[in-house]
């Protein structure tokens, strides 16, 4: 029985794309560039910062997010970058008395941002906050404590095989990798992940239909 679910953030809750049109635009680059970069860095199994650094070497990937955060130009989310699904379906899970947890890798200034958007969550937090980053087993050892459910009653939903799926199986969670963002599509049918992911989905709504099985 699954009691507790963990999201993921990006491309999980929320779309990278107006993430990554704020890096070109700072950038001085298309927006089209940074994309295709960023799906080239992806595809050869790259970390996605890796693509910020080919439009500029040597790029300080940290000090140019702060540089942008006093420049008014810095990180931020709102209504338009959930998908569609997100609402309506942390909503039916909380209704069929799941505990719904939101953590993933993103900086502290995003746990603030996800926070203000009222979602239907019992606890968002981020590894900014948590100080470690998947796929450290660290992180997926906070998960456990903050799941409130045995991991085996624990499902974690991501999109990236390598953060999400193979070290939640590992830390002894279930896992399900959602098929949206450029790692889902790509990674989806892989071998690997197929054989790892306990369920593969389309959509965040298909999890009512699994936990009620």
């Amino acid at each position: 029985m699954i009691e507790t679910i963990v999201f993921d953030v990006g491309e999980t809750i929320t779309r990278d794309d107006r993430y990554w049109a704020s890096w070109a635009d700072w950038l001085g680059v298309p927006r089209h560039t940074l994309s295709a970069l960023v799906g080239a860095v992806v595809a050869r199994g790259s970390d996605n910062a890796e693509a910020l650094r080919l439009v500029r070497p040597g790029l300080d990937v940290a000090a140019d997010y702060q540089a942008r955060e006093a420049a008014g130009r810095g990180e931020d989310l709102d209504e338009g970058d959930l998908y569609d699904d997100v609402r309506p379906a942390l909503s039916a899970l909380r209704q069929l008395g799941v505990r719904v947890v939101i953590a993933g890798n993103q900086t502290v200034r995003a746990g603030e941002l996800l926070r203000g958007l009222n979602l239907p969550a019992d606890l968002i937090v981020t590894s900014g906050e948590w100080g470690v980053a998947k796929p450290d087993p660290g992180f997926f050892q906070r998960v456990v404590e903050v799941a409130q459910a045995a991991p085996g009653a624990t499902l974690y939903v991501g999109d990236h095989p390598a953060n999400d799926v193979f070290p939640a199986k590992a830390a002894g969670l279930r896992a399900a990798h959602i098929r949206r963002g450029p790692l889902g599509h790509l990674r989806g049918a892989a071998a690997d992940v197929v054989a790892a992911a306990d369920w593969r989905i389309d959509s965040l709504t298909q999890l009512t239909d699994l936990v009620r099985a």
